[in-house]
């Protein structure tokens, strides 16, 4: 071992280490973030042969560890800060997220027992208390901050299938699954997010547990599809165990009819659980709140915040309406959440988490309200909706561009459109822009599919970028499909 202490201490020597390091590491993002290149385009095979593992029996030190990871880290990564960069839901992030981050990591609490993070376990309480007004929740704590919005949709479709068999009188925590697992039915749009399948095969029910319901143009859930299925499953003699609405698919931002939906749920007696990991930063927008109308009728709520709401990775939240549910997966540990301390109002978090050891991420939201206010995250949340809408009129004016469908959030779906009825090829060339564009280090756009049409997405959530900046971006598009045209 080196004779320099490697651990963080209230040492000098750690101290001095400590500053050593960080300020190394700040100077190296500094010049990353001047760096004009979206990325430095190198492909999965350089980047193969490129980075080696060389560990030696000494060690390097820490200065030339930091030398070694930003060479071949920082310097081959992606700036999602970069206007070029619009393929998926990857935010830029708050400063004071980034500022947050040296606070979580500098202290490591660990948000599993009071007596592990005691001012953030307060903290976290009381915004997910905060979260749920936003909502329009009845006053109460039942929420916790989690990893992203795969983890919330799982504790969503796990306690609606607690729930579930809790009212036949059986307990899956005590027992297990039983009976004919075949007629128990999840539904959910053909454009929620894969976790819904996802999370089903983990509970052990199958992807086969899923119906997904029909969506219309603009890919919300088709109330009428909807109900037909509940009708034909009950039909069946199968039981619905939820369903789960989406606020902000992942491609198109749409927002099914959540207050409808949760009539149909209310009627069959069923869990509904809303999806709002994109969708749900409209709680905060002074123009497009109104979207979210319903969202107050969910059992449950998934909530993402290194979205929208411009977080560093990672930073979710689940929030739960009714907190008698949470019972369902409780479990005590008399070292972790002792019933003496219950007795004693001792908050412990593991109560209502899937994890145990668990990052204090729930600091970032707060010092990014407290930094920013209520305001000013309203207006960099709304700019991004405002601006796909801009740009999905200026492409709809553009002779070689096609607009898929119309933003609902802050994505555009779109084409290049040449001449030819070759549709197939329309859709490779497609793809091949999108390759081609990252491939040269200009820009990173989106490539998916939309009812079938291979398009191009723009995903709007950099508050700094504006029409102009699209406009070139589409520009290198044109080119891009032009070139390849011609090739």
């Amino acid at each position: 071992m080196s004779d320099v202490n490697p651990i963080l201490s209230g040492s000098a020597q750690s101290i001095d280490a400590y500053q050593d390091a960080i300020e190394q590491s700040t100077k190296a993002v500094v010049q990353w973030l001047k760096q004009p290149e979206m990325y430095q385009g190198k492909t999965v095979e350089q980047l193969r042969e490129r980075i080696n593992l060389e560990f030696t029996s000494q060690g390097l030190g820490n200065q030339a560890a930091i030398e070694r990871a930003v060479e071949y880290f920082l310097k081959d990564s992606l700036s999602v800060h970069h206007p070029q960069c619009v393929a998926h839901l990857h935010c830029p992030s708050l400063v004071i997220s980034q500022a947050a981050e040296v606070l979580i990591n500098a202290t490591n609490q660990s948000m599993d027992s009071w007596d592990q993070s005691p001012s953030a376990t307060i903290i976290e309480i009381k915004l997910i208390e905060w979260l749920r007004t936003q909502v329009g929740y009845q006053p109460g704590d039942a929420g916790v901050f989690t990893s992203g919005g795969t983890q919330s949709n799982l504790m969503g479709l796990m306690l609606a299938r607690d729930a579930f068999f809790a009212r036949q009188g059986h307990s899956v925590q005590q027992d297990g699954l039983m009976g004919d697992l075949s007629k128990i039915k999840v539904l959910c749009s053909e454009n929620a997010h894969f976790s819904v399948q996802k999370n089903m095969a983990l509970m052990g029910l199958g992807y086969r547990s899923v119906t997904l319901v029909k969506t219309d143009e603009f890919s919300r859930m088709d109330l009428n599809d909807l109900a037909a299925k509940l009708a034909k499953a009950k039909a069946n003699g199968e039981q619905v165990l939820a369903i789960v609405a989406t606020a902000g698919t992942t491609d198109a931002g749409a927002i099914d009819p959540l207050a409808e939906i949760a009539a149909l749920a209310a009627e069959y007696q069923t869990w509904m659980h809303v999806d709002a990991a994109w969708g749900g930063a409209l709680l905060l927008s002074e123009k497009f709140r109104h979207y979210l109308n319903g969202l107050e009728l969910a059992d449950s709520v998934t909530l993402d915040f290194h979205k929208q709401f411009f977080q560093t990775i990672s930073c979710g939240a689940f929030l739960l309406k009714d907190p008698r549910h949470y019972q369902l997966m409780r479990y005590q540990a008399a070292y972790l959440n002792s019933d003496f301390d219950e007795e004693h109002g001792v908050p412990n978090l593991v109560s209502k988490s899937l994890q145990t050891t668990r990052r204090f991420d729930a600091l970032k939201l707060w010092m990014g309200l407290e930094a920013l206010g209520k305001k000013q995250y309203a207006e960099i949340i709304d700019n991004g909706v405002t601006l796909a809408q801009q740009v999905a009129e200026f492409v709809a004016q553009e002779p070689q561009l096609e607009l898929v469908m119309q933003p609902q959030l802050a994505s555009v779906l779109f084409r290049f459109r040449p001449q030819s009825d070759d549709m197939s090829a329309v859709a490779l060339l497609n793809q091949r822009i999108g390759d081609a564009l990252l491939a040269s280090g200009a820009a990173n756009v989106g490539v998916t599919e939309a009812d079938g049409i291979t398009c191009l997405k723009l995903t709007l959530l950099n508050p700094t970028v504006c029409l102009q900046d699209v406009k070139v971006l589409l520009a290198s598009v044109k080119a891009c499909g032009e070139q390849l045209l011609n090739a």
